[in-house]
């Protein structure tokens, strides 16, 4: 699931305008800084990262297709808009522990007919059909695989920590337009095994409990400086992708080890092999009692040692 156009939330959210005017551009032709502690797990954004998307051509396909779910539900269009909109808009405002996909259908369901058809069987036919031809003519950067088949070799263990609006096919998909093997990834978050979104803290805190590590222990990957850096509040280290560089925050990125996806590939050869890599991670939902356990602990664990910064 994802965000309408005309919607004031979005997977993976683009700044309105764009980046704000006076945030310093990213320093040209400098190698991107060495890592400075072992990291136990590397956590990747997808759109925009791994991913080479864009965002307004992506959403206008995903929503024409999405149509003919709507068309052939008999649904009325306008109510079903409505509820598309509402359950959106409650993934990324619940906040009492439910699933996205719980919070999704709840709100989707009070503005739509829910014996217009057979709902299930409907979503899922689109995502395991239509949904693959909106990225069809995607140009896969090689450089994505090459970094994930690096750590992979190292023997780092690797999370997909996209936004989690879609069912797990429609990240598949987005994986495989990306030329990424989606079973590189120890934990994938989809929209039934996620209680929040970015940039929550607790969204965070969950993957950390999943994968049984602390926030200092792990490499967030990703180009949103407000989406993907706000991990770093839980004492995460990061890596800014600058391909599709989204700032909303207008923060300079100078201040962030940033690069190319080419050339986080190429850092990525630098790092030594993972010699405490997570293991047992869990790849379904996490109770918010262990999560916000997880989240006061490494924020902190952040603020004591001084590595909070956005």
């Amino acid at each position: 699931m994802t965000t309408n156009t005309e919607s004031s939330t979005e997977i993976e959210s683009k700044p309105e305008g764009g980046p704000a005017a006076d945030a310093p551009a990213p320093t040209p032709a400098v190698a991107p800084a060495p890592a400075t502690r072992p990291y136990r797990a590397v956590c990747f954004d997808l759109d925009g990262t791994l991913l080479p998307l864009d965002l307004d051509v992506f959403l206008q396909r995903y929503f024409s297709a999405l149509g003919q779910v709507a068309a052939c539900s008999g649904a009325d269009p306008a109510a079903f808009k409505a509820g598309m909109d509402a359950g959106i808009r409650a993934m990324t405002t619940h906040d009492d522990g439910c699933s996205n996909d719980q919070a999704f259908w709840r709100h989707f369901f009070a503005e739509v007919d829910p014996g217009a058809c057979d709902w299930n069987a409907a979503f899922s036919a689109f995502y395991e059909r239509s949904f693959g031809e909106i990225g069809a003519d995607v140009v896969p950067d090689p450089a994505a695989a090459r970094a994930v088949e690096t750590l992979r070799a190292k023997g780092y263990t690797l999370a997909l920590t996209t936004m989690p609006m879609f069912p797990a096919e429609g990240v598949k998909w987005r994986l495989n337009w990306a030329g990424v093997d989606a079973d590189a990834f120890a934990r994938i978050t989809a929209y039934d095994n996620s209680t929040a979104t970015k940039p929550r803290a607790i969204y965070y805190a969950e993957n950390l409990a999943a994968l049984g590590v602390d926030g200092k222990d792990v490499l967030m990957v990703g180009n949103n400086t407000v989406e993907d850096l706000s991990f770093m509040r839980l004492g995460a280290d990061a890596f800014l992708v600058t391909d599709y560089l989204l700032n909303p925050s207008g923060m300079d990125v100078n201040a962030v080890r940033h690069g190319t996806l080419a050339e986080f590939a190429d850092w990525v050869e630098t790092l030594p092999t993972c010699e405490n890599p997570a293991v047992d991670v869990r790849r379904g939902l996490i109770g918010r009692e262990e999560s916000q356990a997880v989240l006061v602990a490494n924020e902190r664990a952040a603020q004591k040692d001084g590595s909070v910064r956005p």
